[in-house]
Formats: C-alpha cells, sequence, structure tokens
C-alpha cells in the first residue's frame, strides 16, 4: 500500500513537472501527499492497537468466564466439603457418647462380674467335693483374667458365663474318674460316680470296698457290701461299657 502510494506520487510530482508547476507548488503538494500518507499510516496503526486490544480483551473475557466456573466448582466443593465436616463432627460426638456409655457401663457391669466369680467359688465350696482341683482351678482362672488389662471386657464376661454353663452342665450328667480319697484315716485310690449333683459315691479298684459322699458330715462314708454291685454297674454305665439301666443307689444314706 505505502510503494503504490509512493510511486502515485512519484507519478503525480513528475506529471506537474512537466506540465512547468512551480518547485514551491511541487514541494507544498509532496509535502500534502506526505502528509496524507502519514495519516494512512497511523491509521493502520491505530487499527493494529485496536485489533490486539480486542483481542487481549477477548482473552481477559475468556479467562474471567474460566475464573467463574472455577468459582462455581470450589464453591460447589467448599459445601460439599463443609456438610462433610459437619457429619463427621456428628459421627464423633456419637462415638464420644458411646464410649462414654461403655466407660459407664463397665463402671456399673464389673463389681457385678467380681461378684459372680465370688459366689460361683462358695458355690463350689459348697458342692460335693467332684473334680474339685479342676473347678477351683476355674475360678481362679477368672479372678485372674480380671486384673488382666490385655483381657477384654466381653472376653472377661464369656469366660464367666462359660463357667456357669460348665456348672449347671454337671447337675444334667452322670460320669467317672479315678482320684485318691481320705476317709478314716486312709487313703485310698478308687473309681468316683457322679451321678448329677443327687450323689457321688466310690468303688476301690479291686471293687470290695464301695461308699458315699455324707452331705451332713462332709465326708466320705463307706457303704455296706450290698451296694458293690449297683455301684460298679453304675460305673460302667458312666464309662458307656453298659446300657443305661434301672440300678439301686444309695441316695438318702445321709443323716442314717
Amino acid at each position: 500500500m505505502d510503494k503504490l502510494i509512493k510511486s502515485l506520487l512519484g507519478t503525480l510530482i513528475f506529471g506537474l513537472t512537466l506540465s512547468n508547476i512551480s518547485a514551491a507548488e511541487t514541494e507544498a503538494l509532496k509535502s500534502a501527499v506526505e502528509t496524507k500518507l502519514q495519516g494512512q499510516n497511523d491509521v493502520v496503526t491505530s487499527q493494529k492497537k485496536v485489533d490486539s486490544l480486542v483481542e487481549q480483551t477477548r482473552d481477559l473475557a475468556q479467562e474471567y468466564r474460566n475464573a467463574i466456573r472455577k468459582s462455581n466448582s470450589l464453591g460447589t466443593y467448599n459445601t460439599q466439603l463443609a456438610k462433610l465436616i459437619k457429619q463427621q463432627k456428628k459421627d464423633l460426638n456419637a462415638i464420644k457418647r458411646q464410649l462414654d456409655n461403655v466407660e459407664e457401663t463397665q463402671r456399673s457391669i464389673v463389681p457385678l462380674m467380681l461378684k459372680m466369680i465370688d459366689t460361683l467359688g462358695k458355690f463350689v465350696g459348697l458342692d460335693i467335693p467332684f473334680l474339685l482341683e479342676e473347678r477351683q482351678q476355674r475360678v481362679a482362672s477368672l479372678k485372674e483374667i480380671m486384673d488382666r488389662p490385655d483381657v477384654t471386657l466381653p472376653e472377661k464376661y464369656r469366660r464367666i458365663m462359660e463357667s456357669y454353663q460348665i456348672e449347671m452342665e454337671y447337675g444334667r450328667t452322670i460320669e467317672s474318674y479315678t482320684d485318691t480319697i481320705k476317709m478314716d484315716d486312709k487313703e485310698y485310690t478308687v473309681d468316683i460316680l457322679r451321678v448329677g449333683r443327687l450323689l457321688m459315691t466310690f468303688q476301690t479298684l479291686d471293687g470290695n470296698v464301695s461308699g458315699t459322699w455324707d452331705k451332713e458330715f462332709n465326708a466320705w462314708k463307706k457303704l455296706p457290701s450290698e451296694y458293690n454291685r449297683s455301684i460298679k454297674q453304675g460305673l460302667q454305665i458312666a464309662k458307656k461299657q453298659a446300657p443305661p439301666e434301672l440300678i439301686k443307689l444309695p441316695v438318702n444314706v445321709a443323716g442314717k
């Protein structure tokens, strides 16, 4: 464009020169044309600036829209985060209340558990003396775990209830085992026959001497030889060496 204008300017000046226009007039015309040309150049420059500003404005507008979208997303995230934090606070408060309840329960249940163990120990001491060492050891074990911090409260309670269940089962079972007893200042190795908690009898290994536990005197008492056969039958039934049958046992000898 500039080259074209300059070419036209040269041609115009050359033509005017040929037309005998004075040098002053020619110079004035040249100046006017150059001024016009400069004005056009300024317009082009200004247009470029305008175009650049428009582009910058467009970029800024896009950045603004992006910022708005990010702001909206951030606002949504913050709202969701606030809800989450609020729910977590509720959950923490609920857990704290549960822990408080657990502590309160422990304070109330531990004395009860200790009392249950003490009652069980007294019961074993007053009961007929079958499997006495085993049962006393079970009670001692319960007392021991109550002092152990590594055993949870539910496990302690489970062990206590298990021991009570075992004692209850004794009242519904018949069993035999070999033990050493003391009667009339003499020790005997005998077979013990226990029928629930109803009675506990014994018979020496040779089958010649039989006896029963006298609840009234808390001592072993010798039985008449007529019981030898029935007690032997009872031992065989308890050992599953014979089928169940009715046998004569000294249930009411206490007090005779």
